[in-house]
């Protein structure tokens, strides 16, 4: 995808709870730059009935789905955090749904001098050509664990294996322009974002 020269694309990325949200969240609240989420993108290839979804459900069975038609995540969870190739299987099914709604929102935001891309998987899926900065969002592994299990409701070993199944934090780190540290307040979290901002 060819980039425009005027506009500042941010891709937000870290590991999984590390604070991509709560980043996200400051920037959209205190500056009103436009976040586009690859996780609400995601959610949306997986609706009830939709093409995807019914895939999913070929291959795992009638378990994949809660009653009511929609995604038992918490199943699906427990078979692609522990199998890479099952984890490959479904990413290539959503990505091209979540490409597709980046294309098409980054063309309604033409005009718009800044806009946040906030991609979990922006060097595994290797989309780091779509942005002109990387932000990586990183903490220390103990609080990083400490955070999956408690938003999550996970046992310590089922949050290992989702952090495991990612690329390391470490190697992120290495591949930002910028890195936002987030175990310490928010109120140190927001004033480097602040901060990189002005560059």
């Amino acid at each position: 995808m060819g980039l425009p020269t005027n506009q500042r694309l941010i891709g937000l990325t870290g590991g999984i709870a590390t604070g991509k949200s709560t980043v996200g969240a400051y920037l959209n609240n205190q500056y009103k730059i436009p976040i586009l989420d690859a996780d609400v993108y995601a959610r949306d290839a997986v609706q009830p009935n939709s093409p995807i979804l019914t895939a999913i459900a070929d291959r795992y069975g009638p378990e994949i789905l809660q009653t009511d038609g929609s995604l038992n995540r918490g199943v699906l969870g427990e078979i692609i955090f522990n199998d890479n190739r099952e984890k490959a299987w479904v990413e290539n099914q959503i990505h091209p749904y979540v490409k597709q709604g980046f294309q098409q929102a980054l063309t309604e935001l033409s005009t718009a001098p800044i806009i946040v891309l906030m991609i979990p998987l922006l060097f595994e899926a290797q989309l780091t050509d779509w942005v002109t900065e990387i932000w990586v969002v990183a903490c220390d592994p103990e609080t990083q664990l400490t955070r999956l299990m408690a938003r999550n409701g996970l046992t310590p070993s089922q949050a290992q294996a989702r952090i495991a199944s990612q690329m390391p934090l470490a190697e992120k780190i290495n591949r930002a322009d910028l890195v936002l540290t987030n175990d310490q307040t928010l109120a140190s979290l927001h004033g480097q974002i602040d901060q990189a901002l002005r560059k």
